[in-house]
């Protein structure tokens, strides 16, 4: 038998020593009924879970596999999304940003052309 512990204790309710023993206890008919019963009841339960379990280990190795194969999303798309977005305000401040110092750079650069062009205009006193 592959469960001698259960095996043993179904044959001490019976009235039968199990192997090696030499007393037992005895067990009405009412109550070994009782005790498949609540084995059988146990063992559904047991079924379904082991159930459950297999769908959830298969359902997380095929997501791993298509992870793998590259053909899947991201697991975390929403965070990619939002980084992308991040980034995206963050070029389009600095492209701002660009824009103001350029401003400042051609105005720095009149000014000092004008400078330069005081600076060579001879005067006349």
């Amino acid at each position: 038998h592959r469960h001698s512990d259960l095996h043993a204790a179904v044959l001490a309710r019976a009235g039968e020593p199990p192997p090696g023993a030499t007393t037992g206890t005895q067990a009405s008919r009412r109550s070994l009924l009782a005790d498949v019963a609540n084995l059988t009841a146990r063992n559904g339960r047991l079924t379904a879970h082991i159930t459950r379990l297999e769908r959830r280990l298969s359902e997380a190795l095929g997501q791993a596999a298509w992870e793998a194969s590259g053909l899947g999303a991201p697991a975390d798309v929403d965070t990619l999304t939002r980084r992308v977005e991040e980034l995206e305000q963050q070029i389009l401040d600095l492209r701002a940003e660009l824009a103001e110092r350029d401003d400042d750079l051609a105005a720095a650069r009149t000014a000092n052309r004008e400078l330069m062009a005081q600076i060579n205009t001879p005067h006349v006193g």
